[in-house]
């Protein structure tokens, strides 16, 4: 079974008009999945964050700055940016706490055995966000609060983080490499914002990670994916995998210049359930990160999710 976690509040995150970032990604994933062969989804509700959750992750400086960004905004009904790119809206830190908390909430499920695989349809994306500093788009890193929760609060001993977002996810790696219980792995575009994700980073160890140049397709994706990465995750037997799952790398994409199509993410999504069902009784938490073409999320979602319905 397959259950979606999402929630209202993740549409009234406003960083700006013309912002990529928009509740329009979300809205056209949730329409895509409105759709009879996704009658059988679960469809839950997203809890929001505990304090303490992202205080697993997060230092108390950032989280002290966050909040005071977000009552600021609250006040005076305006966008208080937090980087460059990253802006907090009036309601932007309760969609943030929903999206975190929907991962823990799906980590809750899976390992509860109240489903097999979840979907986290949620935003803002989390990836970028490092223990220090929210950047990229990215308030909290909701992907490492669920792994961090699932060590936690269920015991865990390997947790593995699969990200094939097109960007590289510097926060998640940052997390990560002073955690020895999670495995981080990454396929990305280089060079390409953040600028991090080089061969070698943190490896040998619990980091690999896959740059393509642009222009690399679906063969070169399969290829890193298949010859480093998914080896890699075999060998390390999760008790838990985690997905970043940015949909980004889609040629459609406006943001990056890798050339991936709807059958590549079928692909991986296949290939990813296949590993959890091997390894770790299928349980396999998914949170959308990045994807910035409406036509190409219409597809790519569903390709993805497709064959964790079963």
């Amino acid at each position: 079974m397959l259950r979606l976690y999402t929630h209202p509040d993740c549409l009234a995150h406003q960083p700006g008009p013309g912002h990529p970032e928009s509740p329009a990604r979300l809205r056209t994933v949730l329409a895509a999945l409105d759709h009879d062969r996704f009658a059988r989804l679960d469809r839950c509700e997203a809890p929001a964050v505990t304090a303490a959750q992202l205080a697993r992750v997060h230092e108390a400086a950032m989280l002290a700055r966050i909040e005071a960004a977000a009552a600021e905004a609250a006040r005076n009904g305006a966008g208080v940016a937090l980087d460059a790119d990253t802006v907090l809206g009036p309601h932007s830190i309760e969609a943030a706490r929903r999206a975190a908390g929907a991962a823990v909430a799906a980590v809750d499920a899976v390992l509860a055995g109240a489903c097999r695989h979840a979907f986290c349809a949620v935003r803002p994306p989390g990836h970028h966000a490092t223990p220090q500093q929210a950047m990229g788009f990215c308030i909290y890193n909701s992907v490492a609060v669920g792994a961090a929760h699932a060590l936690a609060a269920h015991g865990l001993a390997r947790v593995a983080i699969a990200d094939f977002d097109v960007h590289h996810g510097n926060g998640t790696q940052a997390y990560a490499a002073g955690e020895p219980r999670v495995l981080y792995l990454s396929s990305h575009q280089s060079p390409l914002y953040p600028g991090t994700g080089e061969h070698g980073e943190h490896d040998p160890g619990n980091v690999l990670n896959a740059p393509l140049p642009p222009g690399s397709g679906g063969a070169a994706f399969r290829a890193v994916w298949d010859e480093r990465l998914l080896p890699r995750l075999a060998a390390f037997r999760p008790q838990l995998i985690l997905v970043s799952a940015g949909f980004d790398a889609h040629r459609l994409d406006p943001l990056a210049d890798l050339d991936l199509g709807h059958e590549d993410y079928a692909w991986i999504g296949t290939r990813l359930a296949h590993l959890a069902d091997a390894h770790c009784g299928g349980r396999l938490v998914s949170v959308l990160e990045g994807g910035y073409s409406l036509s190409a999320l219409t597809g790519a979602v569903p390709a993805y999710l497709q064959p964790q319905l079963d």
